[in-house]
């Protein structure tokens, strides 16, 4: 064997295949091979393909070939994902969102070496009770200048200005809903199938929770997802504003309670449930609230005109303009050097664009210096 020659890494076939939710026989069956020849390719070291190939692999998995001769870091594993409904997503679906968070990573690791993104400043705080994560969602709207008694109106620009990197997954967060993990900064990815907005932010909401109070515990313990619960309701319903607007009345008024729908951007099962955890309500109401939105059709799906405006991702938008604009890179070509094509991109709602000509620039840009002015309005 060559000893200079770069060594065939198997562990990027298999990030490659599982990322395409692809089995091995599968793979082997596009490629003309069998399953037994493409287990060895990812899992003996020896073992490399002919050119022929290498090439048919590359172009059933929208790769280059080069991709395969790098070094495999950084894998997301199952164990630091906090995963919205863990034990309910099959595992062929998770192994497929951590491929796809892997892949993510060296997107936003090669973005990092030319942006400045936006500093994370994302606390962590223990909790052992209701009082504390109540405490802990006070301190986090106060360090992030947030109004303890006020609507948070966009919860995607919130993560993303203290640092989180938010996304989807393309053909995986629709079956899994939110997910999150923290690598060089925060990701998370959210379910852009659902069609209530107000479900998201929460969800968005809850995977903060993960990142506040349990970066460095076990992922997967229903306590804990009990508690990043908690915190998105006190998050997005600060308990001092929740008490003082919350009708007092032994019948529910729905008009009102649609009202604080709007005014906060939750769903009323939301409103509902922290007035019971509250005790505004007591469990008779809870119950028989519970059972109109049943019959109403609103655990499905809640009237599309009370939901909140959709929230669209910004910073990855905005860092592709930025290399654009500074260093005259096109997604297509960000693309090709990371040996991947653009079809990858695209899970992540990224599309390629006709390439041009590459310039040059040693400054690394500061996201903040972007013309696009919402990136630094007050959030409140």
């Amino acid at each position: 064997m060559d000893r200079n020659r770069p060594l065939f890494q198997g562990a990027r076939l298999r990030l490659a295949r599982t990322f395409h939710g692809l089995t091995l026989a599968e793979l082997g069956e596009q490629v003309s091979a069998s399953r037994q020849y493409m287990q060895r390719l990812e899992s003996e070291p020896e073992v490399a393909p002919s050119r022929d190939m290498l090439h048919a692999i590359a172009e059933t998995l929208s790769v280059e070939p080069p991709f395969f001769f790098e070094p495999l870091a950084g894998e997301v594993r199952e164990e630091e994902c906090h995963f919205r409904k863990l034990h309910t997503t099959p595992l062929n679906m998770r192994i497929r969102a951590l491929s796809n968070g892997t892949i993510f990573n060296l997107l936003v690791s090669y973005i990092e070496q030319e942006l400045e993104l936006p500093k994370i400043n994302i606390p962590f705080i223990q909790v052992k009770n209701r009082e504390d994560i109540e405490k802990a969602a006070e301190k986090c709207r106060q360090l992030w200048g947030l109004y303890i008694d006020a609507p948070i109106h966009n919860m995607t620009r919130t993560l993303e200005r203290v640092g989180c990197v938010v996304t989807t997954f393309e053909g995986v967060s629709e079956e899994i809903d939110a997910f999150s993990y923290f690598r060089s900064r925060p990701i998370i990815v959210r379910n852009t199938a659902k069609n209530s907005t107000s479900k998201l932010r929460f969800d968005l909401a809850h995977e903060c929770g993960h990142l506040v109070m349990h970066s460095n515990l076990e992922v997967g313990d229903s306590v804990l997802e009990e508690q990043a619960n908690q915190f998105a309701s006190a998050f997005l319903l600060p308990r001092i504003a929740f008490v003082k607007e919350f009708p007092k009345t032994n019948r529910f008024d729905w008009n009102k309670i649609f009202q604080l729908k709007k005014r906060w951007g939750v769903s009323i099962q939301a409103i509902v449930k922290r007035a019971y955890d509250l005790g505004l309500i007591n469990a008779v109401q809870y119950r028989n609230a519970y059972v109109h939105i049943s019959r109403k059709g609103w655990k499905r799906a809640e009237p599309p005109k009370t939901e909140p405006a959709s929230e669209p991702i910004e910073i990855i938008p905005v860092a592709f303009d930025l290399l654009k604009q500074h260093r005259g890179l096109t997604i297509t070509e960000i693309a090709h050097n990371l040996y991947l094509k653009c079809s990858i991109l695209k899970r992540f709602g990224i599309f390629c664009k006709n390439s041009e000509s590459i310039t040059t620039a040693k400054k690394i840009i500061p996201v903040k210096e972007h013309p696009m002015k919402h990136i630094k309005i007050n959030i409140n």
